[in-house]
């Protein structure tokens, strides 16, 4: 439908003109005409930058490229390379030493260090569940998983087994002994925890089972109280993260333990992303107001899901805050939820939600800032059930922007969507993820950038590999991906982020963060390694799920990240001369049957993730890899993937037939491994009619093509086509 209202020539969706003038506005009281100006004024200023910048990006690339080209084999020089990435301008000097001045910041990103989710916001069961991962139990998190052995006596089976809770209980009173030591004794002997009254204050008096009296040892540990029927909930923090102690000595648990105690409540996901990006397979109106549509019920706080449990129907909704007794007298009230953040999408795509003034699809990245700031504005006002943001701001993820002057495109772009609304300048606050090279190389001037609203900055190794392999496609073949991970650069990438964000002055005012733990299942091995992320001076880090989460809190009773930037500012900072050194390897190391080993994995994995996205719409899920183990997966994993094998490729590793041949064997073992799954529609034998199987080898046949490597364009293409097919058979039926 023409919006042709004022003079406005911007052609809307029916669906998404509805869900903006019948859902958003009305919340607003703001008329359409008025915001269908304010939209066409951001977008006729910021398209035609938006098209010089990735213009600029494909110029870089061509000049690398040509560089490479020139040089003699076996003369790759990095001085030379260095001087060479000066000289266009991909490498820039670095400016006066600064600190960013964000303000108005939640203390969940600000000043408390844990867990982060990310979930596909398309899905509302997901994303309320990630929402409310803010609290998650410790016995139900050790019980549930490999943490406890699942043999000798131990197995979980489908009655409680008191063994196995024995085990859960020792191991929560270790924990226990760490975080909130007592002054006399262990948590494993306690048979009673007080809350005694003093005057009009209170305090924690724990007796042991050998008749001792004693309490914590740490001064102001114990924050407060709270009942649930017979339940009573002890609330203590540690390392700025609340813990409570539940109560309840006729609980099945707690009537077997001498002190009552029947469960731990860990604070878990303090922030969680709420995906439109990476997760989520949106490829037109329909699917982009569904996305929309469940950020602004996450706003409102009505977003609500019923799925199937046991056979009877289940309601979720956002869970309510947690309201104590403070210790002294007074109130003290924790938010039940997860302080969301929205991820957008980033620069290069268009959606056909929206036309302009010329018929031409809209960005999809303006587009995603106006509305979800928009539909931010909603709990900024107050207008929800409940509140997202104590302080006053909207938090946006972006992700894939190459350098600073991308950086401050999306500076600008937020400050004109802020115009737009009536809001003050740095309402929205920004995360720029560091997950291209370009923004690697100078992210201190890309945080310079946005200084005055950044909030956060993370790695990513599939995405950054990604965009490695791309920018350094002509200049040689690439190691095997596991041994592309043991390079130099990889540890220097990590660190030069870390390094930077605190010399920047992100300690007290932002996130710095690590990336994701991709095997939701392996709990006992995420417990073994993740401490590496607080360790190395990250104050969030992405896990699978909220059981991830509440285990991964373990780790940052542990470690005090606060404790750990102060000492990590005086180390230097890590090698720039490591970054820019691509991972190359030589073929005449690697023999056949390695060749092939790792073109089976790459396109498996392809295969894996790209059969639910093209077939089913599923952007983000569990998916088995070549040995079966489920792999967390999202876009990023393509982009490795298939960046690899294109590199390959070019460089005559291996031959086209043979990725053929690989993706069509591939293709029937990934078939058998989805064989249980109802919805499920096999690409074997027929992969010419199969338009997963199709855009799979795309992705890896055409990588060299693909902007940076990136797998939207071919993804969108090919699920549009499923749709139109679905429909098809749909009438036909």
């Amino acid at each position: 439908m023409n919006t042709q209202n004022d003079a406005v020539s911007l052609v809307a969706r029916p669906v998404l003109q509805n869900f903006i003038e019948q859902e958003l506005l009305p919340l607003l009281d703001i008329e359409p005409a008025v915001f269908w100006r304010g939209v066409e004024r951001v977008i006729d200023e910021f398209s035609p930058e938006n098209r010089e910048l990735l213009q600029i990006r494909d110029d870089m690339q061509e000049k690398i490229d040509q560089w490479h080209r020139d040089i003699p084999a076996g003369q790759w020089n990095a001085d030379a390379y260095r001087a060479f990435l000066h000289e266009i301008g991909y490498l820039q000097r670095t400016g006066e030493p600064f600190r960013i001045d964000t303000q108005n910041v939640d203390r969940e990103i600000a000043t408390v260090a844990g867990p982060q989710l990310v979930v596909p916001v398309s899905n509302a069961r997901f994303a309320l569940n990630a929402a409310n991962a803010r609290w998650g139990s410790l016995y139900d998190a050790f019980y549930g998983t490999d943490v406890i052995p699942r043999s000798g006596g131990l197995e979980a089976g489908m009655a409680y087994n008191p063994r196995r809770g024995a085990m859960v209980i020792a191991r929560a009173a270790e924990f226990l002994d760490r975080a909130f030591p007592l002054k006399t004794g262990s948590h494993a002997a306690v048979s009673g925890y007080r809350v005694v009254s003093k005057g009009q204050s209170s305090e924690l008096a724990v007796s042991l089972q050998d008749g001792q009296q004693t309490t914590l040892a740490r001064v102001g540990q114990y924050l407060g109280h709270r009942a649930q029927g017979a339940r009573q909930m002890i609330l203590m923090a540690n390392h700025g993260l609340h813990v409570e102690l539940h109560i309840d000595a006729a609980h099945p648990i707690g009537r077997d333990s001498p002190s009552g105690l029947c469960d731990i409540e860990m604070e878990a996901a303090v922030t969680t992303i709420q995906d439109c990006e990476d997760s989520v397979a949106a490829v037109d109106a329909h699917d982009k107001v569904g996305v929309y549509r469940n950020w602004l019920g996450l706003m409102r706080g009505t977003l609500e899901a019923t799925f199937d449990k046991g056979g009877k129907p289940l309601t979720r909704a956002l869970a309510p805050d947690r309201a104590y007794t403070a210790a002294d007298g007074g109130e003290l009230v924790l938010p039940g939820r997860s302080l969301m953040l929205v991820r957008n999408v980033g620069h290069l795509m268009t959606t056909d939600a929206l036309l302009d003034r010329n018929g031409q699809e809209v960005f999809e990245g303006i587009l995603d800032a106006i509305v979800t700031v928009g539909c931010g504005l909603v709990d900024l006002r107050g207008l929800g059930r409940l509140r997202n943001s104590r302080s006053g701001s909207i938090y946006i993820v972006k992700p894939k922007m190459h350098g600073p002057e991308e950086v401050a495109f999306a500076d600008r772009l937020f400050g004109a969507v802020e115009a737009m609304y009536g809001l003050d300048r740095c309402t929205v606050k920004i995360g720029v993820m560091d997950e291209e090279r370009r923004t690697t190389v100078n992210l201190e001037e890309c945080i310079r950038a946005v200084r005055h609203r950044l909030v956060f900055i993370n790695t990513g190794f599939l995405d950054r590999t990604g965009d490695e392999i791309h920018t350094s496609m002509v200049a040689g073949p690439m190691l095997p991906k596991e041994q592309i991970k043991q390079q130099p650069w990889i540890t220097a990438y990590e660190d030069w982020n870390v390094d930077t964000g605190i010399r920047c002055g992100l300690p007290g005012r932002a996130q710095i963060g690590k990336g994701m733990w991709p095997k939701p299942d392996e709990m006992r091995e995420m417990l073994d390694t993740k401490a590496a992320h607080p360790m190395a001076g990250a104050n969030c880090a992405w896990v699978p799920s909220p059981t991830a989460a509440t285990l991964h809190a373990l780790h940052y009773h542990e470690v005090d990240v606060s404790a750990r930037q102060k000492a990590l500012a005086s180390r230097a900072m890590a090698s720039l001369e490591e970054i820019l050194s691509p991972p190359f390897g030589d073929p005449a190391d690697l023999d056949a049957e390695v060749i092939q080993s790792e073109l089976d994995n790459n396109a498996q994995g392809i295969l894996g993730y790209v059969v639910r996205w093209i077939d089913q719409g599923v952007g983000c899920s569990k998916v088995p890899d070549i040995n079966d183990v489920g792999l967390m997966e999202d876009r990023a994993t393509l982009r490795i993937s298939s960046q690899h094998i294109a590199n390959w490729l070019y460089h005559g590793v291996c031959s086209e037939a043979q990725v053929r041949e690989t993706f069509m064997r591939m293709a029937r073992v990934v078939d058998r491994q989805n064989e249980d799954d109802p919805a499920y529609c096999p690409m074997a034998p027929d992969y010419e009619n199969s338009a997963a199987f199709s855009a799979a080898c795309a992705l890896a046949l055409e990588g060299t093509r693909q902007p940076n490597g990136y797998t939207e364009p071919l993804l969108h293409e090919y699920r549009r086509k499923a749709k139109k097919q679905i429909a098809q058979r749909t009438r036909l039926s």
